[in-house]
């Protein structure tokens, strides 16, 4: 696949990511907020069963061999999935938005300057380093009221 049909499907991915905290907030209300997480990894795991079903081409038999923290990220997506139920009905879908992106984009540039988890290293730049700043400025000016 080439790079703008990557960045289209991730484009795809942000929008799926910005609606989901207003569903899942939707239905905590119903539920509860923790009882909503939990509804939405179990039905997340069940659409990723019936994909590796259908589609998998690796082996789940693998997992037992993993590092410990190769098998967080589940626990990472909890955390996050939760605190979105929780705080987007107190300051707003964009908001939550804006600070989780810069959180991302943060994280995301440390990962790669130092190449951690074993992948690609791509130095810190002061252009990307100022792409985080104006982004983090934005998050502040969509979360003030």
């Amino acid at each position: 696949m080439n790079n703008m049909l990557l960045m289209l499907l991730m484009c795809c991915g942000g929008i799926a990511v910005a609606i989901q905290p207003s569903i899942n907030a939707r239905l905590a209300q119903r539920v509860g907020s923790f009882e909503s997480s939990f509804i939405s990894f179990a039905v997340g795991t069940v659409a990723m069963l019936i994909m590796v079903a259908l589609a998998g081409r690796g082996t789940l038999r693998g997992a037992g061999g993993a590092n410990w923290w190769e098998l967080s990220g589940g626990l990472l997506g909890a955390f996050f999935v939760t605190l979105t139920i929780v705080i987007v009905p107190r300051i707003g879908t964009t908001a939550v938005m804006a600070g989780s992106i810069a959180g991302q984009l943060a994280a995301g540039m440390i990962l790669d300057h130092f190449g951690l988890f074993g992948l690609r290293q791509v130095p810190m730049e002061p252009k990307r380093l100022l792409g985080i700043v104006l982004l983090s400025a934005g998050a502040a000016l969509v979360l003030r009221k």
